[in-house]
């Protein structure tokens, strides 16, 4: 949508210049400057010309720089928990609310929250952190149906690439707590789980909160993969599934020992 005026040259002051903001990385396009494609998708496209020999070294240093933005917008921010969840799930929804207490009961430690940024459950945690006077740090990526942080985050960074961005939640994070969501939360779930599996990061408290909504996964690892013998019965120790708000936050903490 453009600029608009009314007859005579007054301009409409009740008009919106964009109808919508593109963050890409540090940098926000709006209006002719919004892309038609994102990093990540021109990082991963099938080309059959050579054109990338001369442009992956530059992409190197554009996650090189990735990397050092994030380790020094997080190095110092002290013990956290990260939560995870559907960017969907609405205020009036009950694990908004739920979400919300949880991200204050953690700030209320001392602790960090670290969420994605975004809406829905995300914002919840970020809100209740906040409220509570703690440090709720958003991580958002740049995608073309999402435009900014929430409004509840008060220390965050909008990443070009989802690597990089996971790298700095599996590092400035002691525990995880799992929401209801779904692509991009089991993502992100299944991810810290084989790191953990494999040994690739120390034991790290993964808790799965609403058993209505987690038991049927819970369930097909078992029949399943189990089954199959793809897991053994002692990787179920790697996560604890609650619809307690005290109990997740305990769970998720128990790892932290130096929590004010």
């Amino acid at each position: 949508m453009n600029p608009t005026s009314n007859e005579g040259g007054t301009p409409d002051i009740d008009a919106r210049p964009y109808e919508s903001t593109y963050t890409q990385g540090p940098i926000i396009r709006r209006g002719n400057q919004v892309p038609d494609s994102t990093t990540s998708g021109r990082l991963l496209s099938k080309t059959k010309d050579t054109d990338w020999l001369h442009m992956d070294p530059w992409r190197v240093l554009r996650i090189q720089a990735e990397f050092v933005d994030g380790f020094g917008a997080l190095a110092e921010v002290g013990p956290a928990v990260a939560c995870f969840g559907s960017a969907r799930t609405k205020p009036d929804d009950a694990m908004y609310v739920h979400a919300c207490n949880v991200g204050k009961r953690i700030a209320e430690r001392g602790l960090a929250i670290i969420t994605g940024g975004g809406p829905g459950i995300m914002e919840a945690a970020n809100r209740g952190a906040a409220t509570a006077g703690g440090t709720s740090i958003g991580l958002g990526i740049e995608l073309p149906f999402e435009e900014s942080l929430n409004e509840w985050v008060n220390l965050g960074m909008t990443f070009r690439y989802f690597f990089v961005r996971k790298t700095m939640f599996v590092k400035y994070s002691q525990g995880a707590i799992f929401f209801p969501g779904g692509f991009g939360t089991l993502d992100e779930m299944f991810e810290l789980l084989t790191l953990i599996q494999t040994q690739k990061v120390e034991y790290t408290p993964v808790v799965l909160f609403g058993s209505d909504y987690w038991s049927g996964l819970i369930d097909w690892f078992k029949k399943s993969l189990e089954t199959a013998g793809n897991i053994s019965a002692a990787d179920h120790e790697l996560y604890r599934i609650t619809d307690s708000e005290d109990e997740a936050v305990e769970l998720a903490c128990s790892g932290i020992v130096t929590a004010r």
